[in-house]
C-alpha cells in the first residue's frame, strides 16, 4: 500500500474517532469559570424566550381591560377569549418543536440559537401593534414558531457542552438564570397593564421593552462557540478540536495530558427522524412524549393563569398583578436552591418529587383564601413547577444522540405544545363550569399520570456521557 493510501485511511480514521474523542474529552472536563461563562451566556439569551412565554398570563387582564379578548367563553373553542391567545401560543410552539427542532441538527446550535430568538423578538412587535384578535392571535403564533426552536436549541447545546457530571446543575443554574425573566416580566406587567402610558396600552408596552431587550443577543453570540460534538458529528474536525483545546486550556488541561487518554473509537452511525419510531428509540420516544404532553397541564395550567385564577377567587385586578409579582420571584430561586441536588439524585426521581408537591400546592392554592397564605402557596407551587422544568429539560436531551438531539428533543416536547395549546381552553372551560378547584383538579390528574409512567418506565442517566 502506497503511503498516501495510508495517510488516508489515518484521515479517515481520525475524522471517525474524533466525535468519540470530544465527547470523551468533554466528560473529563472540570467546572471551570469558562464552562460556567458559557451557560451563563446560554442562558441570558434564553431570558428572552421565557420573557415572551411568561408574558402570557401577565398581560392577559390587560387583553380584557382592552376590549381585545375575554377571560371566559361560552364556546369551548372560543377565539374571542384569552384561551385563544394561549392556543396561539403553543400552537407556534408546537410548530417550531415538531416541523423545525431538525434545524439546530443541521445547521448547527449556535446560528439558530441567533436567529431563532431575532425572529420571534420581530414578530412580537408586530404582534404588539394590533388592533384587532385575529391579527394578534396571527401574530402570536408566528412568535412562538421561533420561541419553540429557540428552546430545543438551548437544551441541546448546553447537554453539548457539560460533562454529565455536571449536567443537572448546569441546567438548574440555566433554568434560574432563565427563569429571572419571570419576576421582570410580572413586575412590568403590574406596572404598566393597569395603565395607557402615551395613548398606548400596558400590555404593549411589556411585549415591546422584551423585544427591544432581545438585541443583545448579537452581543451574547460572539462569545459562545459551536458545540464542538455536533462539529466533530458533522466532519469539521479541525474546528470541533480548535474549540476543545481552548475549553481545556482554560479548565487547565494540558494538550498532552488531553491527548494521552484517548480511547477507544466507537463510530456513530447516522440516525434518520424515521429511526426515532423504531427501536431502540422507540421506547423513549413513547415515554417522553407522554410525559410532555401531560406536564404542560402542571406547567402552564398554572403559570399561564395566575393573575386570573387569581380573579377569579376575588381579587381585584392590581391586586392579582401585585401576588402575581411576588410569586414570580419563586421562578429563579427554586431552581438555584435545587442546583444543590442536581445531581445528587436520578433525574426520574427529582420530576416524581416535584410533581407529587404540584399537587399538594395546588389542591392548597384552590382552597386558600388568606393573601400570606395563598401567596405561600402559590410560591411553593412554582418552586415545584421550576424544578420539574429543569430536570426534564436535561433529562429529555441527554437520553438520544447527539445526531438527532434537536430533532428528537423537538418531537417529544411538541407534545407539551399540543397540550398547552388545548390546556388554553381547557383551563377556561373548567374555571367557567367548576372554577378554581376544577382547573386544580385537572392538573392533579395529569401530574399523578406523569409520576407513574416516570417512576415506571423512565430510564436512569446519572453519570453517564453522551452518546452511551
Amino acid at each position: 500500500m502506497s503511503s498516501v493510501s495510508i495517510e488516508a485511511g489515518t484521515g479517515v480514521a481520525a475524522a471517525a474517532a474524533a466525535p468519540d474523542d470530544i465527547s470523551r474529552r468533554l466528560e473529563d472536563l472540570p467546572a471551570s469559570a469558562y464552562l460556567w461563562r458559557l451557560v451563563i451566556l446560554l442562558s441570558l439569551g434564553g431570558c428572552f424566550e421565557i420573557y415572551d412565554l411568561f408574558l402570557t398570563g401577565y398581560i392577559a387582564p390587560g387583553f380584557a381591560r382592552g376590549g381585545l379578548l375575554t377571560t371566559t367563553t361560552q364556546a369551548f373553542f372560543g377565539f374571542s377569549g384569552v384561551g385563544a391567545f394561549v392556543a396561539a401560543t403553543f400552537s407556534g410552539l408546537f410548530a417550531g418543536t415538531f416541523f423545525l427542532g431538525f434545524l439546530a441538527d443541521r445547521y448547527g446550535r449556535r446560528a439558530i440559537f441567533t436567529f431563532a430568538l431575532l425572529g420571534y423578538s420581530a414578530a412580537s412587535v408586530v404582534m404588539a401593534l394590533q388592533t384587532t384578535s385575529e391579527g394578534l392571535l396571527l401574530w402570536r403564533f408566528i412568535a412562538g414558531i421561533g420561541l419553540g426552536v429557540e428552546i430545543i436549541t438551548i437544551d441541546a447545546y448546553i447537554t453539548e457542552l457539560v460533562p454529565s457530571w455536571l449536567r443537572g446543575r448546569a441546567f438548574a443554574i440555566n433554568q434560574a438564570v432563565m427563569f429571572t425573566a419571570v419576576p421582570v416580566v410580572a413586575f412590568l406587567s403590574w406596572w404598566l397593564v393597569p395603565l395607557s402610558p402615551h395613548g398606548l396600552d400596558g400590555w404593549r408596552w411589556v411585549v415591546l421593552i422584551g423585544a427591544a431587550a432581545s438585541m443583545v443577543i448579537w452581543v451574547l453570540r460572539l462569545y459562545v462557540p459551536e458545540s464542538p460534538l455536533w462539529l466533530a458529528r458533522h466532519g469539521r474536525t479541525e474546528e470541533a478540536l480548535k474549540i476543545m483545546a481552548r475549553m481545556e486550556a482554560a479548565a487547565g488541561i494540558t494538550p498532552a495530558k488531553a491527548a494521552s487518554k484517548i480511547a477507544p473509537v466507537n463510530v456513530a452511525t447516522q440516525v434518520g427522524f424515521a429511526e426515532l419510531f423504531r427501536p431502540p428509540y422507540l421506547s423513549l420516544v413513547a415515554l417522553f412524549m407522554v410525559f410532555n404532553f401531560c406536564q404542560a397541564f402542571g406547567f402552564y395550567g398554572f403559570a399561564n393563569w395566575v393573575p386570573t385564577l387569581l380573579i377569579e377567587k376575588g381579587i381585584t385586578v392590581t391586586k392579582s398583578l401585585q401576588y402575581s409579582f411576588i410569586v414570580a420571584f419563586a421562578y429563579p430561586i427554586a431552581p438555584l436552591l435545587a442546583s444543590s441536588f442536581a445531581d445528587r439524585f436520578e433525574r426520574k426521581w427529582i420530576i416524581c418529587g416535584a410533581c407529587t408537591a404540584i399537587i399538594v400546592f395546588g389542591l392548597a392554592f384552590a382552597q386558600l383564601a388568606e393573601p400570606a397564605l395563598l401567596i405561600l402557596a402559590g410560591v411553593m407551587l412554582t418552586a415545584a413547577n421550576t424544578t420539574m422544568s429543569y430536570a426534564y429539560h436535561a433529562y429529555q436531551s441527554e437520553v438520544f444522540p447527539t445526531a438527532i438531539r434537536a430533532r428528537a428533543a423537538g418531537l417529544v416536547y411538541s407534545m407539551s405544545r399540543i397540550s398547552a395549546t388545548f390546556s388554553g381552553f381547557i383551563v377556561a372551560y373548567m374555571l367557567r363550569v367548576a372554577g378554581v378547584n376544577g382547573v386544580f383538579g385537572l392538573i392533579t390528574a395529569a401530574m399523578a399520570l406523569v409520576i407513574i409512567v416516570i417512576a415506571a418506565f423512565g430510564p436512569n442517566v446519572r453519570g453517564k456521557p453522551l452518546d452511551t
